[in-house]
């Protein structure tokens, strides 16, 4: 008998089917349509963008340009790149547009269907972002699909690290422009430091598709970016540290794997404090539980994560000297990425290397607050079902399943689950061999390098020829897995997510292709190309009598998607293919999830050694405790993103108020505004409201007036006189500060002064914002044993950082009137002076780049005008703060004769 659940899903579909149904008479438009786009010549195809543009941006609304822009599309693409879209790709491009995560099986053509929306989405003329995981994939697809782009009239470039600033700006200012998510967020944190509009490269966020949107939005939503500075250097503290850490035993610290966190336990407590005193770390007498040891406390508890929760290969390689992490999910080397508060330089003194300093945050954003910048955010990835409550939730997206252009035909076998990893890995061999003895291609799934490595040495041992794909073979990425579905190819795998190629039956034509034209340069590339592709139908046509690929996987991972991930390599396009899982109860998550009682099962049942239980219920179960861990993972994202949001919020204000600065050319309004707080505040100390004036601190007064405003006045006797009040003392203040700005800028020349207060409000915002960064991060540490007194740290937090954000726009308000009323023109002894060290500066480094040469300095236009004398500067009139100064040093104003002092 049917549950009623079931039954309405028979009768009504279910929510993914109606929205599906929904989009198909869109998907009827554009293929009416394509007839008339077919008859379009190549410059008509471009004619059709321009047209389409100037209505998107004459308001007509994009929805209603949709089935135009598609058709367009869709012909384009069939002319640049032989590929005519399919319904279902038509379709995927729709939900993109309408801001979903467009689930889509792996061997879909997810790379094309993104032009779809991203073209439509253009012709506002706003820009879009195609966001992926790695700069290869991010070159690969631009290059691929800016032939499209280009066919149609738009332009198409791509980001990259270290990337020249000028191809940098105009790469952003194409129509579309791909990036990995780490550049985009780290040039949105570039750009707010800046301090001239023009060097702005992300003008405005507009619309976004995020390929591999479940790694990106959801995996790495945990690690905030950061932009950091050096600190001081304190690698001699972690190298004692590290020297206690291994005589550490188990009775000294509790682990608890599943939040991934280890604490000293008071037998620990005592055996740290008694070497460290030994080690001179600690006074006789002091303990841990001093708050002078919080120092020390912090780095040994770093020192012992290291140690315990960071294995090497796993979690991290050594390579160069470098510790480079791995990312758990993509299987990946994250280079240029290091570990914070210390953690890193903890595991670089583990490993013996070079520690390099600390670093103190410039500036920072977690991936979800960045990308939620977009108007409209769109995704599209493999699997993404699994998540669907937290894309809604924390993005505003909403989930949808794809149907496949050809039904799946993929065997999903059910798990295996042996006593011990051994009788597990032997039972895999075993697997592995028959396959290959029938030609069939496989791929061997695992979860760490070390392990990818033990599985090389075993198939070896065995005389099986394979290829290993991990972070160590991390440039030749695109290559194994182009080699994977060849006939008896074996593949040992970390972690598949986001790898972007995909692995065809019989090989990739493409690479194979270009392999043949490296050997045989002049060779006829046709005659090569119809060659190759008649071989690779005939391989092809084996291996799918050989049963397609088979995906073998030696663990379960915490996450589902990553195990669905893993399963879409076989099978994609209707290709037949079979997955299986082995595991075995010494497995991480079996282990982790009450794995005993299992076994004790297993030995009652009187399980024979190599031998597998396999059982619908099994996958079951282990399918429940990833749901579990995945639910935990996402409350700590969660948590993580109601931390975040509450700097968020500032960082959008002072952000805003930075851009306003740039784009303001007079900002003396806001600087009067400033140094006015500045005599209220002062007012307020020194003659607070009710007091009587014998209570008064005149002197008090006098020398803060002196020291923030620069004003040298009469206050004290201003203060003794006869019926004086506060609002006429603050009337007296202001009309003398105004009247020595007004000197200065008679001094600096109007348009100098402006500059100055620009810079100057800008160099201080960034101080005061890294400041406070610094002290919010030390809050957020601490903030959480306030649950013990019954407060919700979350409150607490949001409480004291706002009181901080006051406290920090006060000192900004005082920071930038005291040095405006502090700035002067250098005296000409400081002029001469600094003229002379920089020429001495200057003829020793041209002295190192061309010993023989002489140093001449370079003339300027002013030096040869009438009536100027380079060294008298009242000569000079009002050069600007980045011309070459008037002296004849050749180097910019501001940095010689301008510098502020």
């Amino acid at each position: 008998m049917l549950g009623f659940g079931t039954l309405t899903k028979k009768v009504f579909g279910t929510p993914n089917d109606r929205k599906v149904k929904a989009v198909r008479p869109l998907v009827e438009k554009i293929n009416a349509l394509e007839p008339e786009y077919e008859k379009l010549s190549d410059e008509g195809l471009k004619d059709k963008t321009e047209s389409l543009a100037k209505r998107a941006m004459g308001g007509e609304s994009l929805d209603d340009l949709l089935p135009e822009a598609f058709a367009n599309c869709r012909e384009g693409a069939r002319r640049a790149l032989g590929l005519r879209a399919f319904d279902v790709q038509l379709m995927g491009g729709i939900f993109l547009h309408q801001g979903n995560v467009a689930e889509m099986k792996t061997g879909e053509g997810k790379t094309l269907v993104a032009t779809f929306p991203a073209y439509l989405n253009a012709l506002t003329g706003k820009g879009v972002h195609v966001v992926t995981v790695n700069d290869y994939l991010v070159k690969r697809d631009a290059e691929w699909m800016a032939k499209v782009y280009n066919a149609l009239g738009l332009t198409c470039g791509f980001v990259y690290s270290d990337q020249p600033d000028e191809e940098k700006r105009a790469a952003y200012a194409c129509d579309v422009t791909y990036a990995t998510n780490n550049e985009l967020g780290f040039d949105y944190l570039r750009d707010n430091m800046k301090s001239e509009l023009d060097q702005i490269f992300q003008k405005q966020h507009n619309f976004a598709i995020v390929d591999e949107v479940d790694s990106i939005l959801i995996d790495e939503a945990r690690t905030p970016l950061i932009i950091s500075g050096p600190a001081d250097d304190r690698s001699e503290l972690y190298k004692t540290i590290d020297a206690v850490i291994p005589s550490l035993t188990e009775e000294h610290y509790t682990l608890d794997e599943k939040t991934r966190n280890v604490t000293f336990t008071d037998e620990g407590n005592e055996f740290l404090e008694e070497q460290l005193r030994v080690r001179g770390l600690l006074e006789e007498g002091a303990t841990l539980y001093d708050p002078e040891s919080t120092t020390i406390v912090h780095h040994v508890n770093q020192g012992l994560r290291a140690h315990v929760l960071f294995t090497r290969d796993k979690d991290y390689i050594v390579r160069d000297g470098d510790v480079v992490l791995i990312d758990e999910f993509t299987g990946r080397m994250m280079a240029g990425r290091r570990l914070s508060d210390g953690l890193h330089q903890a595991i670089e003194a583990k490993e013996d290397l070079a520690i390099k300093p600390e670093n103190v945050t410039l500036a920072s954003v977690t991936f979800q607050n960045y990308f939620r910048l977009y108007n409209t955010l769109s995704g599209m990835t493999g699997t993404a079902a699994t998540e669907a409550a937290e894309f809604a939730e924390i993005y505003g997206l909403g989930v949808v399943e794809v149907p496949t252009n050809r039904e799946i035909a993929r065997v999903d076998e059910d798990d295996q689950v042996f006593r011990t990893g051994a009788e597990k890995y032997e039972a895999m061999v075993k697997e592995i061999k028959k396959a290959h003895e029938n030609k069939q291609p496989v791929l061997v799934g695992t979860t760490s390098i070390e392990k990818s490595e033990m599985f090389s040495q075993a198939l070896t041992a065995e005389g099986i020829a394979h290829n290993v794909l991990n972070a160590r073979q991390h440039e030749q990425e695109a290559q194994i897995i182009g080699d994977a579905g060849k006939l008896g190819a074996v593949t040992i795998a970390t972690n598949m997510a986001g790898r972007g190629t995909d692995i065809q039956l019989g090989g990739n034509v493409e690479m194979k292709v270009m392999e043949a034209l490296a050997a045989d340069p002049e060779g006829d590339p046709e005659a090569l190309r119809a060659k190759i592709e008649a071989e690779h139908e005939d391989e092809k046509k084996a291996v799918l009598a050989a049963g397609g690929l088979f995906v073998l996987a030696s663990e379960r991972h915490e996450s589902r998607r990553i195990d669905n991930q893993l399963r879409g390599r076989a099978g994609r396009q209707g290709d037949p293919g079979r997955t299986s899982f082995y595991l075995s109860l010494e497995d991480d998550l079996m282990r982790i999830f009450g794995s005993e009682r299992l076994d004790k099962v297993l030995k009652t049942l009187g399980l024979e050694e190599g031998e597998a239980i396999v059982h619908p219920w099994v996958n079951k179960s282990l399918e429940r405790a990833q749901a579990k861990v995945e639910g935990r993972n996402f409350d700590i994202r969660k948590q993580l993103l109601k931390f975040d949001d509450v700097m968020n919020d500032q960082r959008k204000v002072v952000f805003a108020q930075r851009r306003d600065i740039m784009e303001s050319q007079d900002l003396s309004e806001i600087t009067g505004d400033m140094r006015e707080q500045v005599i209220d505040d002062l007012i307020d100390i020194h003659m607070p409201a009710g007091s009587y004036a014998d209570q008064w601190n005149a002197q008090g007064f006098y020398a803060d007036a002196l020291e923030q405003l620069g004003l040298d006045v009469p206050l004290i006797e201003w203060m003794e006189e006869e019926g004086v009040d506060d609002e006429q003392i603050r009337e007296r203040l202001i009309e003398a500060a105004d009247a020595l700005m007004a000197e200065k800028v008679a001094q600096f020349g109007e348009d100098n002064m402006r500059s100055i207060e620009k810079q100057l409000l800008l160099q201080s915002i960034d101080g005061k914002w890294r400041e406070h960064l610094l002290t919010l991060e030390h809050l957020r540490s601490v903030v959480g044993f306030r649950s013990y007194a019954q407060r919700d740290p979350l409150n607490e937090y949001k409480n004291e950082s706002f009181q901080l954000f006051e406290t920090m726009l006060d000192g900004l308000r005082s920071d930038v009137t005291q040095k405006l009323s502090k700035i002067r023109l250098m005296t000409e002894d400081e002029q001469r002076a600094m003229a002379e060290e920089m020429a001495a500066q200057q003829a020793a480094s041209a002295a190192l780049a061309t010993p023989n040469a002489d140093v001449l300095p370079t003339p300027t236009a002013e030096a040869v005008a009438a009536g100027f004398d380079e060294n008298d500067p009242t000569t000079w009139g009002n050069p600007g703060r980045n011309e070459p100064c008037p002296c004849g040093s050749g180097l910019k104003f501001k940095h010689c004769h301008g510098r502020l002092t």
